[in-house]
């Protein structure tokens, strides 16, 4: 099998060692406030050696997304295949943000942005596939013979999301992140027991 050039190597290992430096980053500063000088000193290069591997600014985000779909989602899949276990992905969710602050705000502020752009695009199309994947492991649950026959499954699908990004949130609020985890299993199974509740109608025209 051909081998690449060595330059080929070295740019991979820039681009992977700079995609990791911005996360760091972004965890301890606002990711719109992270420069290409920050990141090359990160990495022991020139800040002219950053544009050597990326285009732009805002093609090393692009990539850092890219890097978080995969391990993000892969991390999740990977939680939810021995039982198809809702609670494993929501822990395993919750895990991966603390062990990478810096993804959290990022997604928050590209999703706070109101125009469209690049990478508002590609943090909506990571939230599409994590849908895609709640969804498949929600919608066993309302069959007639499920624990939760009638479920409303985007519904759950929302709240899912929500009951994550609550507990990141409030911990970026309070500076730490450190009891994340141990809430987390509480959380889902406040979650849960939701799911599992008798559907009650509330009045659309209640005062």
């Amino acid at each position: 099998m051909p081998q690449l050039p060595r330059t080929k190597h070295r740019t991979a290992d820039r681009q992977a060692e700079l995609v990791q430096a911005a996360l760091q980053l972004a965890a301890q500063h606002s990711p719109a406030e992270v420069t290409t000088a920050a990141l090359a000193q990160a990495i022991g290069i020139t800040q002219g050696g950053v544009f050597k591997h990326f285009e732009s600014k805002e093609a090393i985000w692009l990539a850092v997304l890219d890097w978080v779909q995969a391990a993000l989602l892969q991390r999740l899949q990977d939680a939810a295949a021995p039982h198809v276990e809702q609670g494993a992905v929501f822990v395993a969710h919750v895990a991966f943000a603390q062990a990478h602050p810096g993804v959290p705000r990022l997604v928050f502020q590209e999703l706070q942005h109101a125009r469209p752009s690049p990478l508002k695009d590609k943090v909506q199309q990571l939230m599409q596939r994590y849908r895609q994947l709640l969804t498949g492991l929600l919608e066993p649950l309302r069959g007639p013979d499920g624990p939760a026959p009638g479920l409303d499954v985007p519904a759950a699908t929302v709240l899912f999301i929500g009951a994550v990004q609550g507990l990141v949130m409030q911990s970026l609020i309070s500076g730490t992140l450190s009891g994340m985890a141990a809430q987390a299993h509480a959380v889902y199974d406040l979650y849960e027991a939701g799911l599992r509740a008798k559907p009650t109608t509330v009045p659309r025209n209640s005062p």
